[in-house]
């Protein structure tokens, strides 16, 4: 083989490696990124969920406390 055939076939086999390896660490950096997505919706669901039993139990709280005393919403008063 000549000596530019075998630069030529150097260079092209070292430029695949390096694009696999490239192509490697991508994927890898993309699935850290997909699964810390998971996690974040993960965290946002359990908050959710968290803000919603709080506001279901201050419902209750306000409907026994309707049942309890006497609530007026201010609608009833004339102009003030």
């Amino acid at each position: 083989m000549s000596r530019a055939s075998k630069l030529t076939l150097a260079g092209t086999t070292a430029s695949a490696i390096g694009i696999v390896i490239l192509v490697h660490y991508q994927q890898q950096a993309e699935k850290a990124a997909m699964h810390a997505g998971v996690l974040r919706d993960m965290e946002q669901q359990k908050i959710k969920k968290e803000r919603q039993a709080d506001f279901e139990m201050q419902r209750a709280l306000e409907e026994e406390y309707r049942k309890v005393q006497k609530v007026h919403d201010g609608k009833d008063k004339g102009g003030v």
